[in-house]
């Protein structure tokens, strides 16, 4: 199915899924969301800031550092989004990937990725179109890609 590409323009509170076939406009065949990643770090059960650990040697007593909750949930989202791509790379259903993701998100849904994904993975482009709307995507998309190329 070379013919078929498929395109992820995700931010790290929600992500779609489009797909285009040679000669056809986009379509979107999947919509996520992650309300989570609008919480306040209070509601999400932020980590204490930092826990002692003391072993027996001397001056060994260290913090561990502290756990950054929205940095959790968006490594919590980035792993359900590589997971759909994957399932996408297993069962052949696109020839390549563009990802499209702001910063720093486009970096952990990156390291996300599974072997599959990542053979696939025509670019990935560190700009968020989650806002736009489907009417401009298409166009923003080929502007994009066309810069990254040039």
């Amino acid at each position: 199915m070379a013919a078929v590409e498929w395109f992820l323009v995700a931010c790290a509170a929600h992500a779609r899924l489009l797909q285009r076939e040679r000669g056809l406009p986009m379509v979107q065949i999947a919509a996520f969301v992650h309300p989570e990643a609008r919480l306040k770090s209070g509601e999400l059960g932020d980590d204490r800031a930092g826990r002692e650990r003391a072993d027996r040697g001397f001056g060994a007593t260290a913090y561990e550092p502290r756990s950054d909750a929205h940095r959790k949930e968006q490594q919590r989202f980035a792993h359900e989004l590589a997971e759909r791509l994957e399932e996408g790379a297993r069962s052949n259903a696109y020839g390549s990937l563009v990802v499209f993701a702001g910063n720093p998100f486009l970096g952990t849904l990156r390291e996300a990725l599974g072997e599959g994904t990542q053979r696939l993975l025509k670019a990935s482009v560190p700009l968020d179109l989650s806002h736009v709307g489907e009417a401009e995507l298409e166009q923003r998309v080929r502007e994009a890609l066309a810069a990254v190329q040039a």
